[in-house]
Parts: C-alpha cells; sequence; structure tokens
C-alpha cells in the first residue's frame, strides 16, 4: 500500500503512484517533509474513482424532470451550461359581470367582491404556470370580447373566465367565445359544485369557462384546469384521492357526481372524512376550512357513518 498525504483538497488528483489517502488530520508533521501517520489507513481509502458518480453516455436527467435543486446541480457538475425545457404556460383570466367590484371596493347595491381570479391564479401556479389577470368585464359582449383578444394576442395558452358560462340573460361567455373562432368541445357536465363548466378550443388556445359561484370555480380548477397546465408544462399530475369511512351519513346522491367539503383526519390508524352540512357554492369560508372533498357517484345510496368513501385531498 502506498499512502500520500497532502493538502491536495477534496477533487485533486490522486498523486502518481499513490493509492491511499491519509487525511491531514490523521497525521504529525515531524518537520523536513516527513509525516508520522497517527491513525491507520484502510488500502483504498478516501479516493474517488474516476467515474464514480456518472460517466460519459450516462442519461442523468430523464425528460419531463422538474428542475429542481438537485437537477439543476447534477446538470451543472456534468458541464451543460444550457438545458432544454418546456415553457411555462400562460394562463389570461378574465372575471365577467356587473356586479363584480375589486377588493378593497366600497360596495353599493348589489355588488360583491371579484375573489375568484385570486384562486385560480394560484392554483396554476401552483402547477407552475404564469397568471394573467386581465380583469373584470362587463356583463357586455363587447368588454368581453375586448379581453378575450388582448389573451391571445398575448399568446395565452389558456384562456380561463369566471361567470357567464350558464344559460341567464347575462351568461355571454358562449356567444363571445365562438364569436371569437373558438371550437366548442363541451359545456355543461353532470357534477356539483360546477355544472356549467364549459371547454373549446381556439386555434393553439384552450378554453375554459369556469362558473360563477366561487367554490365552483375553485374545485373545477383542481379537477380540470390544474391536469391541463402541468402536462402543458411538461409535469406529470396525479390527483391525491385517498380511502377513507364517513364521520356522518350522508344522503342518497342524484344524477350528478357531488364533490363535498370535509374536514378529513386521522382516527385509529385510518382516515376519517367529515362532511359540513351545508354545501352552498358561494360559502369559501367553509372551502378553506376543508382539507378533502368527498367524492359520491351519480346515483350513490345513502350512506351511514363508518361507511367507506373516496376522498380528494386539498391540502
Amino acid at each position: 500500500m502506498t499512502m500520500v498525504s497532502a493538502p491536495c483538497g477534496t477533487g485533486a488528483p490522486v498523486p502518481q503512484g499513490a493509492d491511499t489517502i491519509v487525511i491531514q488530520e490523521n497525521v504529525r508533521d515531524l518537520g523536513g517533509g516527513t509525516v508520522e501517520v497517527t491513525q491507520p489507513t484502510a488500502q483504498g481509502r478516501n479516493i474517488r474513482r474516476v467515474g464514480l458518480d456518472f460517466a460519459q453516455g450516462d442519461v442523468l436527467l430523464e425528460r419531463g424532470r422538474l428542475l429542481d435543486p438537485a437537477a439543476l446541480s447534477l446538470a451543472a457538475s456534468a458541464n451543460h451550461p444550457c438545458l432544454s425545457v418546456v415553457k411555462r404556460p400562460l394562463v389570461a383570466i378574465i372575471a365577467t359581470g356587473d356586479e363584480l367590484l375589486p377588493p378593497g371596493s366600497e360596495l353599493g347595491p348589489d355588488q360583491i367582491i371579484s375573489s375568484n381570479a385570486y384562486g385560480v391564479a394560484a392554483a396554476a401556479q401552483s402547477v407552475g404556470a404564469r397568471a394573467l389577470d386581465l380583469g373584470i368585464a362587463a356583463d357586455r359582449k363587447e368588454a368581453i370580447a375586448a379581453l378575450v383578444r388582448q389573451a391571445v394576442e398575448q399568446q395565452a395558452d389558456v384562456i380561463v373566465t369566471l361567470g357567464g358560462a350558464s344559460v341567464g340573460d347575462h351568461d355571454l361567455i358562449h356567444d363571445v367565445l365562438t364569436g371569437e373562432g373558438m371550437t366548442l368541445d363541451f359545456w355543461k357536465i353532470a357534477m356539483r359544485p360546477g355544472k356549467p363548466l364549459m371547454f373549446g378550443r381556439m386555434g393553439r388556445t384552450r378554453c375554459i369557462g369556469l362558473p360563477g359561484n366561487p367554490v365552483a370555480s375553485l374545485v373545477c380548477s383542481k379537477l380540470f384546469l390544474k391536469p391541463l397546465l402541468a402536462r402543458l408544462g411538461g409535469r406529470d399530475f396525479r390527483q391525491d384521492l385517498r380511502e377513507a369511512r364517513l364521520g356522518t351519513a350522508m344522503q342518497a346522491n342524484d344524477l350528478r357526481q357531488d364533490y363535498v367539503r370535509a374536514v378529513v383526519r386521522e382516527e385509529a390508524g385510518s382516515m376519517v372524512a367529515t362532511p359540513f352540512g351545508i354545501q352552498d357554492s358561494s360559502m369559501l369560508r367553509m372551502l378553506a376550512d376543508a382539507n378533502g372533498l368527498v367524492v359520491r357517484e351519480p346515483f350513490a345510496p345513502a350512506a351511514a357513518a363508518g361507511d367507506a368513501c373516496r376522498v380528494l385531498m386539498l391540502r
């Protein structure tokens, strides 16, 4: 065994003829270029062989890998100054409604604060997308169309409209989007909350019409917008669905699939989901307090406390 003790530092080449390195802390300098080894060192210790971490031709990062700190450092250590990446998708958000005012406003009769855009933007950003809030359009076709054109000019990958997707006198989204060239894929789905959901394509741009009710818009964002944006951004996406048991009885369901706000806790080694008693889709506080949605299939029979259920986790 040929040993060397030298202040060569981590990463320095092993001196010619040496096969073991004794760390400086384990020797005593005797002067005249001579040292005494104070602790035994096994042969081959403190040496990192060439190619120990990776070698020429190794695949270091698979396609679709999120560039987290370790991945970025690995790419740099392999001497790659540039990487090919997927562009972060851009979401343009358009709120609609004469009754809407921005937060901080003094409310008058028949007016409410516009809140949906903030939650939808946060949902988009949580999967790596960029959010462009284009503000509030009045209930006039020309006002909505102007913001849709602005979204197209900004090369939005997805246009999200908030409200105006149902069938009332002021529900203008369908006419505006189709008038601007959208091909409708579907409109209205058998789920609660979120029945008025609309989806179509305008060239390369996807268009999603979300319901105006705040809870419906956020539940639909989780179910439809986030998976779409994740895929457009090159990311894998999987909803966090878990098995649980009910903390309280539930009535039989009708023809729509229900997403019921609930508090999910671990009790005695299993997950227990207790739905809130009121499920009005305007009640944001309840959604903020919930950490899961009990998923009930269409025509599900009445269920008793303790029965098995599926829960889509929110947090």
